[in-house]
């Protein structure tokens, strides 16, 4: 699949505010192609950003299964036009129906829940790695403040370590961004994207679910055009 990938922008900025829903609505390299100032706005957030790189690069419906992990993240896909989120029975048919949309379209979309959801959708993300078909697969990952507290979390396997999930996907994903902090949030987002249409194979992005309400600066700029040929 011939691909045209935007530069992606690495600017790293410091410093984050809470912030609300919007009203409406391997590791490659990386370049900054986008002028230096930003502004800190509500809309500047990882779910907004996230859902607009979706948009861009013609990932427009959206196959998922809600859990507690991903809920402010869905919402921010329900708000963003021209996003379509469609939900699914359980994990492995939203794998199977992004894996198909992406055959026709050219790249496909899942989100789903930690581990509970992340182990039963890891069949159809490893059919899709085998036969070189794009699909992004989002996971709503624990709270970024639970990281390291030795506690133990539901949907999990009853074991502190939340690295279970991660491990299973690396062998069936060409990147993994693993998002628990907002200062490499927009460079691992966008650099998981962009591997996924250069290598037309899965990737694994899993998002903090305290995250993506908040805003930040690096999540001001306009989205960097990412468009795979059509097929």
């Amino acid at each position: 699949m011939d691909l045209t990938i935007g530069a992606i922008d690495a600017f790293k900025a410091n410093g984050t505010d809470a912030g609300g829903l919007p009203h409406k609505g391997v590791v490659s390299n990386i370049h900054d192609s986008m002028p230096s100032m930003v502004i800190n706005s509500p809309d500047s957030t990882l779910g907004r950003h996230l859902a607009r790189r979706l948009v861009q690069i013609g990932a427009t419906d959206v196959f998922s299964v809600p859990g507690d992990f991903n809920l402010t993240l869905l919402d921010y896909l329900i708000a963003e036009p021209g996003l379509n989120l469609i939900g699914c029975c359980n994990e492995l048919n939203a794998g199977y129906a992004a894996d198909g949309y992406a055959r026709s379209r050219g790249v496909g979309a899942c989100v789903v829940t930690f581990t509970v959801g992340g182990l039963s959708i890891l069949n159809a993300i490893a059919g899709a790695y085998s036969e070189d078909v794009p699909v992004i697969c989002i996971v709503g990952g624990p709270n970024s403040n639970d990281y390291g507290t030795n506690r133990i979390l539901h949907h999990t396997i009853g074991l502190p370590d939340f690295s279970q999930e991660l491990r299973c996907f690396q062998t069936v994903t060409c990147f993994q961004a693993f998002v628990n902090n907002l200062e490499d949030a927009h460079e691992l987002i966008d650099t998981a994207i962009s591997t996924a249409l250069k290598e037309s194979k899965p990737v694994y992005i899993s998002v903090s679910c305290n995250l993506p309400a908040i805003p930040h600066s690096t999540f001001s700029r306009d989205p960097v055009p990412f468009s795979p040929s059509p097929r």
